[in-house]
């Protein structure tokens, strides 16, 4: 249940185990991040623990409980039109001196992350199979990393949703492949692009792909927060929608995971997607 980190994402743990790797000079640079998500906030809050100043690139579309609560964790939020020149905006200020944390395509981001897989190794050490989310693939790479590394038996699945799809269109082309606009409901999957690092460990590391529609992804975020009480979002509850396509292939002495990598889930939003949903 990463959801119930600080931040309600995993994101703090890849934000921290980079940050942590700067120098002091490099520090007093400040840091520039790009999300329209649950990257913005977990930079936001492990630069405030870490004294370091943040600027956040977001897309102008970003719902309003991400905005809030990156400008509570302290950081300067930068506006631009979309996602693709929110990158834009961030590259502009590395180039004016600010130390770029890229939401995915860093190792030490990647490996941050992977520190998920640790805990739950800990917990289930015949863990036989696992579903985790992708957006840019860093959660991922980091978690497969180490899954691979302590039994090589171990099923990763990558989950994603219709129009959020960057990695699954990548892999079906055997190159990188941009999508032209993000169109899935689970806004934290959407990076229009992964990166050749995401792509190629995804490639060596993770078994499986399922994309499953945003329907499938509200049916089991409600089954979710009706049964255990739990409020996720999409982008999580996705990985149960694609559990539930392999009920009939997972059998009764697997030790099954699914990464519930967040929970920020505004109360409007909540309510357009259960009206939808009713309709």
């Amino acid at each position: 249940m990463e959801s119930l980190q600080k931040t309600g994402s995993f994101k703090p743990r890849g934000a921290f185990n980079r940050l942590l790797t700067l120098s002091a000079s490099e520090r007093a640079q400040g840091v520039v991040g790009v999300s329209g998500g649950n990257h913005a906030q977990g930079l936001a809050y492990a630069s405030k623990v870490l004294g370091i100043d943040a600027t956040i690139c977001m897309p102008s579309s970003t719902p309003a409980n991400y905005v809030q609560g990156t400008l509570g964790y302290g950081a300067e939020i930068v506006f631009a039109e979309n996602i693709h020149e929110a990158f834009q905006e961030a590259n502009r200020l590395q180039e004016k001196g600010l130390i770029l944390v890229h939401p995915f395509d860093d190792p030490m981001v990647a490996a941050g992350q992977g520190t998920i897989a640790l805990e739950i190794l800990k917990d289930l050490p015949n863990l036989t199979r696992i579903y985790i989310s992708i957006g840019g693939g860093g959660l991922i790479v980091g978690m497969a990393a180490a899954l691979k590394a302590a039994n090589p038996g171990i099923h990763i699945v990558g989950v994603e949703t219709r129009g959020a799809d960057a990695m699954a269109v990548s892999m079906a082309a055997d190159k990188i492949v941009e999508l032209s606009a993000i169109t899935s409901i689970a806004r934290t999957l959407g990076s229009p692009k992964v990166s050749p690092f995401t792509f190629e460990y995804t490639k060596r590391l993770v078994d499986e792909l399922v994309v499953v529609e945003d329907d499938e992804a509200i049916d089991a975020m409600v089954y979710i927060l009706e049964r255990t009480k739990m409020l996720v979002e999409p982008a999580a509850s996705c990985c149960l929608a694609a559990a539930r396509r392999h009920a009939n292939v997972i059998s009764p002495n697997d030790q099954v995971v699914l990464l519930m990598c967040g929970g920020n889930v505004s109360v409007s939003d909540l309510a357009l997607w259960s009206s939808s949903r009713s309709s």
